[in-house]
């Protein structure tokens, strides 16, 4: 039986996907903007910095669902920086965070924690730290962003109920307890 969370789910999560290069990108103009806050660019920084690690909550090979971890950390990454004073672009991006919390219940908790903790992470070389310290970093780290938003092809996603179960069983299983 498909809940109303679910059917939510199964309509726009093909749109997360489809648009996880666009949404990437949105989240790299915002931490290149002098007016951002400190702290939301850190916040930033971390979640575009995810899209580059070689180890993620979802391997991004598996079939629907391995881009989706992705967009789950970019969303909750913009309702953190939006929490933490940025305003613009990236508003819709922090609404959508409700629609994981829904879905994911009890364990939305473990993934924001999760997010947060990615502001001391680093990836292909490049902290957090050097991310928003070195302008010549973020720009190599756009630079990254607009190469991977320029050749990413969104996944098939197969709306069904079986691909939500294998979604939340990825999300209970690798995320931190």
């Amino acid at each position: 039986m498909t809940t109303d969370v679910d059917a939510r789910c199964l309509e726009t999560f093909p749109e997360w996907l489809r648009t996880l290069g666009a949404d990437a990108t949105a989240l790299a103009d915002a931490l290149a903007e002098g007016q951002t806050p400190a702290e939301a660019r850190r916040i930033l920084a971390g979640a575009i910095n995810y899209l580059f690690k070689s180890v993620d909550l979802i391997p991004d090979g598996i079939d629907d669902i391995g881009y989706l971890d992705d967009a789950f950390v970019l969303r909750l990454a913009a309702a953190q920086a939006v929490a933490a004073g940025l305003a613009g672009d990236v508003a819709a991006l922090a609404a959508d965070a409700a629609l994981v919390k829904d879905f994911l219940g009890a364990d939305y908790a473990r993934l924001d924690r999760y997010v947060t903790g990615l502001r001391k992470g680093s990836a292909r070389g490049r902290s957090v730290d050097a991310i928003v310290a070195d302008a010549a970093v973020c720009r190599e780290l756009a630079a990254d962003v607009t190469g991977f938003a320029g050749g990413y092809g969104a996944p098939s996603f197969a709306r069904e109920q079986r691909t939500l179960i294998k979604l939340r069983a990825f999300f209970d299983a690798r995320l931190p307890r």
